[in-house]
């Protein structure tokens, strides 16, 4: 480049971000001379209509890789396409590209060149958002999202690794709209078994299946003048995908066993911790569906990096925990401690450090040592199964140990359980249900 320009992903200003402007030129195949300017610092590659680089290419996927500026360079990534992305005739799930890289995608040579030009965008000055905090460009790019999505009422998409906050944005997102003054109802696709799914988005009149003994209002019911936030979205089954897709788009749904048409005035935020972009290319999420949820996509960065917002959100949480568990928190503010939780990737993100704060305030002790990561022995797992079955096996019989654990520690208290476990009380509830236990009263 000349020494021109800088080449760093972004550059805080006082009024955004600055992120540097690249191209991709496609060199041959069935759109050969195109040319995309990309000024937002990342684009998708694909033939779905939402594509940056939309190609006619019959080889490439709907969504097939995405591009983003990345240090000195561009970073390329595989979204789960079905034929693959090519770098010097080898296949690969990511790189980061050097200036003029060429990579194959479907039956096409792809270019991509760094300009000079520098972008501004949007980043909020406010260092919180509702239950958010952050004062890092990657927070602060996706407060200004949130700001934006809440004064709208338009359908949000919030992605995002496991832990990184999606159910407070959401709730946040609620409590500063117009909305405010409704309900928010919590539906996790994870938790409710597939057969009882569609009644509990829905809800059913009386006799509408065997054990419907009464009738029961559905979660678009229930959010009625509020906010209707469906968690692990990416978990709903095919078959129940058209009839949410059919709501969201005839703003109408109607109750199991009934024929009558109910009116629906709910405001949907959906989250998911998969690329569903990657779940369309399998043929797992409907593409129309993402379409119609992904009306503002909103993406919550993991903690890894947010480093500059370590010391806000440490402060943040533990005073928080100091208050409910009446303990003191300043502890936390120690710059050994701070150094040392630095030092850790939290693969559990936000909620991962909560629970380690939690635990060194009720425990004590010396300065905090990065948690351990879990490592199993190989030799005693079943590899009779496949990978899925034994990993489905794992996360259950994980649950309803952690379940039972965390019941038992409590006394039986739900309200108290569920809260040391960072989840609704609802969703605790669930949980019991699904995994077959029952609350020992005192």
């Amino acid at each position: 480049m000349n020494g021109v320009g800088p080449t760093t992903e972004s550059l805080e200003a006082s009024e955004g971000l600055l992120v540097r402007s690249f191209s991709v030129l496609v060199l041959d195949g069935a759109d050969a001379g195109r040319r995309v300017n990309v000024t937002t610092g990342r684009a998708v590659i694909g033939t779905h209509d939402s594509a940056d680089v939309r190609l006619s290419d019959g080889a490439v996927s709907r969504f097939h890789a995405e591009l983003a500026i990345e240090g000195e360079g561009i970073q390329l990534r595989d979204l789960g396409s079905r034929n693959g992305i090519y770098l010097a005739g080898v296949r690969i799930r990511e790189a980061l590209l050097p200036q003029g890289a060429v990579f194959e995608v479907g039956r096409s040579h792809l270019k991509v060149e760094l300009e000079t030009t520098i972008n501004r965008r949007d980043a909020s000055p406010a260092t919180s958002f509702g239950k958010l905090v952050g004062r890092s460009p990657r927070m602060r790019q996706a407060f200004s999202l949130l700001e934006r999505a809440a004064r709208s009422d338009a359908t949000v998409l919030l992605t995002g690794e496991t832990g990184t906050g999606k159910e407070a944005a959401a709730k946040s997102i609620h409590e500063q709209s117009a909305r405010k003054v409704g309900p928010f109802v919590v539906v996790d696709c994870s938790s409710v078994p597939a057969s009882l799914f569609e009644a509990e988005l829905f809800g059913h009149e009386k006799g509408a299946f065997t054990s419907a003994h009464a009738a029961r209002e559905g979660a678009f019911e229930l959010a009625e003048g509020g906010t209707l936030f469906i968690d692990e979205i990416g978990e709903l089954s095919l078959d129940l995908q058209p009839k949410l897709l059919r709501v969201l788009e005839q703003r109408e749904a109607k109750r199991l066993g009934s024929q009558k048409v109910l009116p629906v005035d709910v405001r949907v935020v959906a989250a998911t911790h998969r690329d569903l972009r990657a779940e369309v290319n399998a043929r797992r999420f409907r593409a129309d569906l993402y379409y119609r949820l992904a009306v503002v996509e909103i993406t919550l960065p993991p903690l890894r990096e947010r480093g500059d917002d370590m010391p806000m959100l440490v402060a943040h949480l533990g005073a928080s925990i100091g208050e409910r568990l009446r303990v003191d928190p300043t502890p936390l503010s120690s710059p050994a401690v701070l150094d040392e939780l630095r030092r850790h990737a939290w693969p559990g993100n936000v909620r991962e450090l909560r629970n380690y704060l939690e635990r060194y305030l009720v425990l004590g002790g010396a300065e905090p040592r990065a948690p351990e990561e879990v490592t199993i022995d190989p030799h005693q797992l079943d590899l009779e199964v496949s990978l899925k079955e034994g990993r489905e096996r794992a996360i259950s019989g994980f649950e309803r140990a952690y379940l039972q654990g965390i019941l038992e520690r409590h006394g039986g208290n739900v309200s108290e359980a569920a809260r040391a476990a960072s989840v609704d009380r609802v969703h605790f509830y669930r949980l019991l249900w699904k995994h077959g236990l029952t609350v020992k009263r005192a």
